[in-house]
């Protein structure tokens, strides 16, 4: 919120959600004003490396989600992917964008 600008409102933290009928929960989520979801947010503890299976994990929520940006943290290191959905590919960002 303070670094990029996000208002407080449109963020929402350990949720419950069903995918495929099976309930899960996420981290994080930042909407956009529309309620569509802008950022999805997976956090492990520190002792936990980020692995493609991490990565996987959050890639399959949203392969339901439709997130603009996904975001993996362990608080130590953090990975950042802006989604293509017209190419079905994502591309590794170096940071999350600002809000505008």
């Amino acid at each position: 919120m303070n670094e990029k600008n996000y208002p407080k409102s449109l963020i929402s933290v350990e949720k419950e959600l069903y995918l495929n009928g099976r309930k899960k929960r996420y981290d994080i989520v930042v909407f956009h004003p529309n309620g569509n979801i802008h950022i999805l947010i997976e956090c492990k503890a520190p002792k936990v490396a980020i692995t493609q299976q991490t990565f996987d994990q959050i890639a399959q929520y949203n392969m339901e989600l439709n997130a603009d940006v996904l975001m993996v943290t362990n608080g130590l290191q953090h990975y950042y992917c802006k989604m293509d959905f017209d190419n079905a590919c994502y591309h590794f960002l170096v940071d999350i964008p600002n809000y505008s």
